[in-house]
Formats: C-alpha cells, sequence, structure tokens
C-alpha cells in the first residue's frame, strides 16, 4: 500500500489557519478553466467535502455516489487522499471479517504501484475499491466498542477514586480466578501457573471451541493427540468434553470437575488397539 498518505493530510497552523501540501497532480485548472485553488478538486469541489461524502455514501450503501466521490478525487490529484480515507472506511465503517480490506489493499497496489492513480486504470480502481466497500456490510461496531469502552474506562477510574463501585463496568468485571473468566486463567497466565494449570487444564478446558464445536476431522485428531500424549492421561469423560461445543447461552461455562472413570484412559479397544475415535 501507498505509505504517503498520512504524510500529506492537512494541519493546522499556530495562527488556526489550514496548512496543506498539495501535491503537482492536484495543481492546474479545473473543468470550468479555472486555476485550481488549494484542497480544491477538478469539478470546483472542496477535496475534504468530496472525502466526507465518499464516507457517508459508503457507510448508507450509496454505490453511485461512492463510485463519483472516489472517481472525482482521483482524478484530481487527491489519489493519495483516496486511498488512505478507503483504508479507514475498511476498519471504521465495515462488518469484521469483511474481505473488502483485502479489496481494497489489492486495488490500491494496482492504482499506485503498477500505474498511475490519475489515469484511466487507476480511476477504474478507485471507483473498484469504493464499490467494493459501499456494497459491503455498513457497521459502526468497531467505533462504536472504541466509544463505549473508552467511557466505562473513566467511568471506573472516576468510581475508583470515589472509593465506589462504578455504575458500568468491563464486561469481564474483574478477571479473577473463580469467576466467569476461569478458564481464562491457564498456564498461559500467571494466575494459572500459579494454580498449577498446565497442559490436561488448557487441553480440556481451555482450548474448546464453539458453539458449532471441532467437526469431526479435527475432534479426531484432538482426541488422538490427547490419547498418545505421554505425560497426561485423559479419561474418556475428559476427552469428551475437549472436544464438545461451548453452550451458545453460556460461553464461559465449565464443570468444576470433570468425572471419569479414573481407571479408563479411553486410548486403547479390547484387543489393545487404539480407540476409533472417527465421527
Amino acid at each position: 500500500m501507498s505509505d504517503d498518505g498520512p504524510e500529506r493530510q492537512a494541519t493546522f497552523g499556530t495562527d488556526g489557519s489550514l496548512e496543506t501540501d498539495t501535491t503537482p497532480e492536484a495543481t492546474g485548472e479545473n473543468d470550468f478553466g479555472d486555476r485550481k485553488a488549494e484542497n480544491e478538486t477538478d469539478g470546483g469541489y472542496s477535496r475534504y467535502a468530496v472525502s466526507s461524502l465518499l464516507q457517508k455514501a459508503v457507510r448508507r450503501s450509496d454505490e453511485e455516489v461512492a463510485a463519483w466521490a472516489a472517481w472525482e478525487l482521483a482524478r484530481s490529484g487527491y489519489a493519495w487522499n483516496l486511498w488512505d480515507r478507503l483504508n479507514l472506511y475498511v476498519v471504521e465503517d465495515l462488518r469484521a471479517g469483511s474481505d473488502v480490506a483485502l479489496l481494497v489493499e489489492r486495488y490500491e497496489e494496482l492504482a499506485t504501484e503498477r500505474w498511475e492513480p490519475g489515469e484511466w486504470r487507476g480511476r477504474l480502481c478507485a471507483v473498484h475499491a469504493a464499490l467494493a466497500a459501499a456494497r459491503a456490510r455498513s457497521t459502526r461496531e468497531a467505533a462504536n466498542a472504541d466509544a463505549y469502552f473508552s467511557a466505562v474506562a473513566e467511568e471506573r477510574a472516576d468510581a475508583h477514586e470515589r472509593g465506589e463501585e462504578p455504575d458500568h463496568d468491563f464486561p469481564v468485571g474483574d478477571l479473577e480466578a473463580g469467576g466467569e473468566f476461569d478458564v481464562a486463567l491457564d498456564g498461559h497466565t500467571g494466575e494459572g501457573a500459579k494454580r498449577d494449570r498446565g497442559t490436561r487444564f488448557f487441553k480440556t478446558h481451555g482450548a474448546r471451541v464453539g458453539p458449532e464445536g471441532e467437526d469431526g476431522t479435527s475432534a479426531r485428531w484432538q482426541r488422538l493427540a490427547m490419547t498418545l500424549d505421554d505425560d497426561v492421561a485423559y479419561s474418556t469423560a475428559e476427552l469428551d468434553h475437549a472436544v464438545a461445543p461451548v453452550d451458545p447461552d453460556d460461553p464461559w461455562a465449565e464443570p468444576e470437575a470433570i468425572r471419569g472413570d479414573e481407571d479408563d484412559d479411553g486410548d486403547t479397544g479390547p484387543d489393545g488397539s487404539l480407540t476409533d475415535f472417527s465421527e
């Protein structure tokens, strides 16, 4: 990706005036034959207004407006601003897990490294990227989470200073052993190490996935790997629990102990061969 975007962001001087770094590509005449002012696009618009419009169009899934705004910035010599903004929108305005992040990165690479960003092929990449972003699932979940968690952090700090309990707390509370998230405190943490929560605890409790659980092949591999462990002898109950899906309504629930036949390691059949754990 191009790394010159942030270096060209507009800043404010000590007197409050706007300082810009207008690149040569952004100078010249607009569509009406007039000399372009600083931060003016070829169509006679403020690049700040067009950039803001692009973000709102992506957020509201208006494909045509998003495509135009991207095209206008690219053709006007502000491709660096366009790609910097599009990469921001991917993380600020789109649903987590969207493959649009990779698409935008690829289109930027093509537009800026293989071709010229303001020429025909570069403009096509700009339009493609904007359309991909506008067509993706829009959400402010990351920004909302950041704002919420930040507000809670302030609330907790203020309550601590007053010697009171906060009205709002993080979703994990105090994150203490024996609490709701006890399973997270395995041997990889200081608290878990103090409690001697080694391989058995991790394999049986800490490595569980869900709520779908491990698929047949993965579950078979995990059970066989646990069975063949020379250091830990797992009971049948532990093997079953290790691959069981977590409860979708209570994903952190874990039994205090898994009671199985301590004499049954679950590793051999009647003839002494390895038990077949295929589904």
